[in-house]
């Protein structure tokens, strides 16, 4: 059921899950309270509040929680690419259920499907292509969806940059030896790709992480970020690296900090003007100034949201690189 078309202009699209994550405080002592969510939603909701054009390409259910989480994103600018599925047993709009740690930190169990409409998928590719694509996580780990998305990322290439973030979900996808050769595949074909210290640890648990992404720059993007929660983010490219340090903050929860460090990273280059296939030379070339202003952006944005409760992404004004 495709979505009326966006506006003209340079636009990111956003591919990948669009849920409710049903948040278990720790200690089991109060109730679970929900919260529309999921990586791409986050990552779109982000780029939206940051005052980017950005269409969404997911799948709601058209029931309570899915015309909650449409009024939602479209409330703060996301456009979404898909209209809502006629809710039936089988249909319906997906959830996480997010168990908090001590520590802010969360645990998920996920009840969805993922497959995408053929008329969506048409309408995308016949339509301006994106400016930037971003996905991953469970939109190219779960089929028959998956296979959609691949298919989907090589019509863009050719126009549009390419942004992966793996974000895996182990209790979906497998072993990590099943998973591995399907990430990378991925990572060689992206043009940015942003990997938490948790996924590459849990991807290959007898590597430093750092070494993880130093290697994955080898495999083709021409920039690899490793993201490590409170200690801040390391970013290769063709330059050398830049190790961001963390901010201090009071954590609320980490819900969505991933995706909104994504969200923030692709904002960044987006100001730098090194998104579009006809940037990616530039984009290979960076100098590690320009990268160190994009992952210090990124960093700030993620600080913001896990200050506040759920994926609660900043808007520019809230930013303290506001003016930048």
């Amino acid at each position: 059921m495709r979505a009326d078309a966006a506006g003209g202009g340079p636009r990111a699209l956003v591919v990948g899950d669009t849920l409710v994550d049903v948040v278990h405080p720790a200690g089991g002592d109060a109730g679970p309270v929900e919260h529309p969510g999921g990586s791409a939603a986050n990552v779109a909701l982000g780029l939206a509040r940051l005052g980017r054009p950005v269409d969404l390409l997911g799948r709601l259910a058209d029931d309570a929680r899915g015309r909650r989480v449409a009024d939602h994103l479209t409330g703060d600018g996301v456009h979404l690419a898909a209209g809502l599925l006629p809710a039936s047993d089988d249909v319906r709009t997906p959830t996480a259920q997010a168990h908090l740690g001590a520590d802010g930190g969360a645990r998920y169990e996920f009840d969805l499907a993922w497959e995408l409409e053929a008329d969506d998928l048409a309408c995308i590719t016949a339509g301006e292509p994106p400016l930037v694509v971003c996905t991953g996580s469970l939109a190219t780990a779960l089929e028959p969806g998956a296979t959609q998305v691949e298919g989907l990322l090589d019509a863009l290439r050719p126009t549009t940059t390419v942004v992966l973030d793996p974000n895996l979900r182990p209790s979906l996808m497998g072993t990590p030896e099943e998973v591995r050769p399907r990430v990378e595949a991925l990572v060689t074909t992206s043009d940015v790709v942003k990997l938490s210290d948790e996924d590459a640890g849990w991807l290959f648990p007898d590597r430093d992480p750092a070494d993880v992404v130093r290697s994955w720059l080898g495999l083709g993007p021409a920039l690899v970020v490793l993201t490590r929660g409170g200690e801040g983010a390391l970013a290769v490219c063709a330059a050398g690296e830049v190790d961001e340090p963390g901010r201090t903050v009071d954590v609320a929860d980490t819900v969505g900090a991933g995706d909104s460090f994504t969200g923030g990273l692709v904002d960044a280059l987006w100001s730098e003007g090194l998104l579009g296939a006809d940037r990616r030379t530039a984009l290979a070339a960076v100098d590690l100034e320009v990268l160190g202003r994009c992952v210090a952006a990124a960093t700030d944005v993620a600080a913001v949201t896990v200050s506040r409760p759920g994926a609660d992404p900043p808007r520019r004004d809230e930013l303290p690189r506001s003016g930048s």
